[in-house]
């Protein structure tokens, strides 16, 4: 419980600041004299002449769709095969799926501005896209792979003796039987893609192309941080992952 409220005070820092004029939360967000709550800060972020927030969410919603759609039934798919099939260095070849999870971002940002940038697909959501679907595969993979070692053989088996393909089998009786694992993998695939920052930043530098993660900083402005705008701006952007848990 004490750690459960450690945690939530820095997200209280940011509520209070998105509801209160800059003038209040000057002195301490804590000081509750005078509170005079408005949401004039979300409108100001929402609609912000240089990194309006508004664009930035539908730009994210680009990237934060496909990217979670590709990965999760493409790993879903080789996950099963992972699960119940057996070939020449299946094990070795999945360990080799899971150490690409211990790559740091940063180990391999240049190859990869590298490699999109031979294909063309620097400021493009096409490869923002890509990169993030490749990043995804593995721990969905892992995740699936695991949870399909759980569901019954037998219900196969019966639907193979039926008749049915490797491939109907998967689509129509697998699949729906891993439904729980399925949308937990997309809520938090979703959540990894929608809340980036850095691949965006790598890939993604037009000023009407970048994603809501990338407006959020620039809505402290030059001279200037309206402290009540990035609190907003920073409320708005997290609004999106937390009602998609």
């Amino acid at each position: 419980l004490i750690i459960g409220l450690v945690w939530l005070v820095p997200f209280m820092g940011v509520l209070m600041a998105s509801v209160r004029p800059l003038s209040e939360i000057n002195q301490g967000w804590w000081r509750l004299s005078p509170f005079t709550p408005t949401l004039r800060n979300f409108v100001n972020a929402w609609n912000h002449p240089a990194a309006p927030v508004s664009q930035g969410m539908v730009n994210s919603l680009k990237v934060a769709i496909p990217g979670t759609i590709i990965p999760v039934l493409a790993a879903s798919i080789a996950a099963y095969g992972f699960a119940r099939f057996r070939f020449f260095g299946r094990d070795a070849l999945f360990l080799l799926v899971l150490a690409l999870m211990t790559l740091p971002q940063q180990m391999i940002a240049v190859p990869i501005y590298s490699l999109m940038n031979k294909l063309g697909a620097v400021d493009s959501y096409v490869g923002l896209i890509l990169v993030h679907a490749a990043w995804g595969i593995p721990w969905v993979l892992f995740f699936m792979r695991n949870y399909f070692t759980t569901l019954p053989l037998e219900v196969e088996e019966a639907a193979r003796v039926d008749g049915a393909s490797d491939w109907r089998i998967f689509f129509q009786i697998v699949a729906p039987m891993a439904l729980p694992a399925l949308a937990s993998a997309c809520v938090l695939q979703f959540m990894w893609v929608w809340s980036d920052f850095f691949l965006a930043l790598i890939l993604i530098y037009s000023p009407a192309k970048i994603l809501a993660t990338q407006r959020v900083p620039l809505l402290r402005g030059v001279y200037h941080v309206d402290w009540g705008i990035l609190a907003a701006g920073s409320i708005i952007v997290m609004a999106v992952p937390v009602l998609v848990f």
